[in-house]
């Protein structure tokens, strides 16, 4: 089971994040990591849309880590801990000062993990390319249709239930992640280098293996849509891009209906843009579901470690045939997480491998 870090006791946090259903109007706080005038990582927490910077505090991760020793809510520690001057985000943002809303002091302690074929609308994109693959009397129903209608039926469980379990892929760990504003760059070898707007759940792990969520964010699961295309089994591959989460986690569940925009900008002006749905309206599967079938291993239950998991998403642009180049803006926005996700594409020069004997 995941815990939301949250203590009845501590301040007036659980009360307004105790469930996902209760969540409309009410006040979120939202925490930001970001440069310093002196270049050190701080923090910022914006309750209400004022944004100050919370006293003493070096990182997202320590903020986890505490709550989750002394069994109170992220908030509450925030609170107990102090803010102090205020913080213009969107400066922060222009110059280029917005970190990860959380990383490890250890990057490679830091997983980034997805799901998909989770959305309603996930499954026709996906199908069409796969299918453009297959001979249709021989298949029917490709394997991401069968997976999708396995979702539809089975990824709801009820109480006390196991539901189905969803697509799962690694992507990464913290060498992987670009900070929001930062490039996004593709392997000199990749096919494409295209979007995916996503929920992404922030967790850590306990002294005791126990996952806590922290909130959410806002993702860009970049992926490799050709390769992908060519052959599903070349699925893994494609996911092993970088990414971008943030800027901002907003503490807390996550709304069940989020509907952004997510946008290709090329010279300054919209190539591309179409909204994008997510949040358990538009699933088919519960996130207690999906957050039981990546847990569920021991492997990612090890102290310490903080896990980012994308959620999947039905919209990506190279479904209407936009092809990225190098310098074009990925844009994600909802209003409820804040800052929109910014991130330029950009392609790596070739670096050849050889691998020596000892």
């Amino acid at each position: 089971m995941v815990i939301y870090i949250q203590n009845p006791n501590a301040f007036d946090a659980a009360p307004r994040y105790r469930a996902a259903t209760k969540t409309e109007g009410m006040v979120f706080m939202h925490l930001i990591q970001f440069e310093d005038d002196k270049g050190a990582r701080a923090v910022g927490a914006t309750e209400g849309g004022v944004t100050s910077v919370v006293t003493g505090a070096g990182s997202v991760y320590a903020l986890a880590a505490e709550a989750a020793e002394r069994g109170l809510s992220l908030r509450a520690v925030v609170i107990e801990k102090g803010l102090g001057a205020k913080l213009d985000r969107e400066a922060l943002a222009r110059d280029g000062r917005l970190l990860a809303p959380v990383d490890h002091p250890d990057p490679s302690h830091l997983y980034v993990t997805g799901t998909g074929l989770t959305h309603l609308g996930s499954a026709s994109t996906r199908d069409a390319m796969h299918k453009s693959n297959q001979q249709a009397a021989e298949a029917p129903l490709t394997d991401s249709m069968k997976m999708f209608r396995m979702g539809l039926e089975g990824g709801k469980p009820k109480p006390g239930e196991i539901g189905v379990q969803p697509e799962w892929f690694y992507k990464g760990n913290g060498y992987t992640v670009a900070a929001p504003g930062q490039p996004i760059p593709s392997p000199a070898f990749a096919k494409d280098a295209g979007e995916e707007p996503e929920i992404a759940g922030i967790y850590y792990i306990g002294k005791d293996g126990t996952p806590f969520r922290l909130g959410f964010a806002l993702g860009n699961e970049f992926s490799d849509h050709v390769t992908e295309r060519v052959n599903y089994l070349f699925l893994a591959h494609s996911k092993l891009r970088f990414c971008s989460f943030g800027p901002e986690l907003r503490v807390g569940e996550l709304p069940r209906n989020v509907s952004g925009m997510s946008r290709i900008l090329r010279a300054g002006k919209v190539l591309w843009e179409k909204p994008f749905l997510s949040g358990e309206d538009n699933m088919s599967h519960t996130i207690a579901n999906l957050e039981h079938h990546h847990f569920k291993y021991d492997l990612f239950r090890q102290p310490g470690d903080i896990h980012v998991h994308m959620f999947g998403t039905a919209t990506l642009s190279f479904a209407d045939g936009i092809k990225t180049e190098p310098g074009d803006v990925c844009e994600i926005e909802e209003s409820q997480f804040g800052l929109p996700l910014r991130n330029a594409v950009a392609w790596n020069e070739d670096r050849p491998v050889t691998v020596r004997q000892l």
